[in-house]
């Protein structure tokens, strides 16, 4: 096998990557080739992005879920979760204080809740867009049937987020109940695509049951589906889940595995994820500077931040928006960053 600075060259421009490949980078102990493959994936962005990160305007609007899944925190069997929903005029009062910060695009984001019909999410929709014409409003509410994905489009949503969180049907059924299928959420990304949403996927780091093996189908699931945007995160475990003593993913699998994402879909939108800055607090600086260009403060009401616990010790939960904002683009510019005021589009 070809030392770690040869195989980046290579994954690098055939932009793509075979599992020994992947193997090699994930089990290296080569400090300078990991270096190297980090600042290789920062250079590629900044060749299509410049440095310029992008900030997402995160608004948890619902901690309901109908779904059981093992390692999240607000999944439907935890009798122990604090549950709440925001008003529509309290999800309109989030945009209003994240248009003057500056927030360009807003992700509504919640559990698969049954109270938000297609034609609240669409009425939420059009008063945003009615309000910020020239912002970008991205849904993160779970699996839909695609006409509902149509309504949402056509009411404005401009993307949707949607983490497949595995691309291997074995792994798949470690981590969900039996109802729920990864061929139907593999299906509600290909629908999504299809109606013209700028699309996002992703999965966890570290998560209980992932391989080499798993992370490899991950991988060329992303190369087959060409999204928009890939958000992955170490899996964070939480205290009232099947999962809660299963260990952490870590910090520096996370930055391989951004920068891998970087060489292979040089054009997508990557997030420094909140879980990144909750297991290290450069975490997020550290994944800009690993290939990453996306950040997503929270402009959620402070006194419901601890209430969407989808892992443990999140951060930012007392931090007031305007905190959250220029404490982000203080953090991005003492690493040679600048948080601008834009939608952030994919750019081809």
């Amino acid at each position: 096998m070809k030392d770690i600075k040869a195989i980046v060259d290579d994954i690098s421009k055939r932009q793509d990557i075979g599992l020994q490949e992947l193997q090699a980078i994930l089990q290296s102990e080569d400090i300078d080739g990991i270096k190297y493959l980090r600042d290789k994936a920062a250079e590629k962005a900044k060749s299509i992005y410049g440095n310029k990160v992008f900030i997402r305007g995160l608004i948890e609007f619902t901690n309901y879920c109908k779904n059981d899944c093992y390692y999240c925190g607000i999944r439907h069997g935890n009798h122990n979760a604090q549950r709440y929903r925001l008003s529509d005029e309290q999800i309109f009062e989030c945009c209003d204080t994240g248009y003057e910060l500056g927030f360009r695009t807003f992700v509504l984001q919640g559990g698969e809740d049954p109270y938000y019909t297609d034609d609240k999410v669409c009425l939420i929709v059009n008063e945003i867009k009615t309000r910020h014409p020239d912002c970008a409003v991205t849904l993160s509410i779970g699996e839909k049937a695609k006409e509902s994905y149509q309504k949402f489009f056509d009411a404005g949503a401009d993307r949707y987020l949607l983490r497949h969180e595995t691309a291997d049907e074995g792994h798949y059924r470690k981590l969900h109940p039996v109802e729920m299928s990864l061929e139907n959420r593999k299906q509600c990304l290909r629908d999504l695509k299809d109606i013209g949403y700028q699309v996002g996927c992703g999965f966890m780091v570290g998560s209980p049951g992932q391989t080499t093996e798993t992370l490899y189908e991950d991988l060329r699931f992303i190369k087959d589906l060409q999204p928009h945007m890939t958000g992955i995160g170490p899996f964070i475990s939480q205290k009232d889940t099947p999962f809660a003593n299963e260990p952490s993913g870590t910090m520096e699998m996370t930055l391989r595995l951004l920068s891998i994402i970087r060489l292979i879909h040089p054009h997508v939108l990557l997030p420094a994820t909140t879980a990144l800055g909750t297991i290290h607090p450069q975490g997020r600086e550290m994944g800009i500077l690993s290939g990453a260009n996306v950040v997503m403060p929270n402009l959620s009401p402070v006194d419901v931040r601890d209430k969407y616990k989808l892992y443990d010790n999140k951060i930012c939960t007392g931090d007031e928006a305007a905190e959250c904002r220029h404490c982000m683009s203080n953090r991005m510019k003492s690493i040679g960053y600048e948080v601008v005021v834009s939608r952030g589009d994919f750019v081809m």
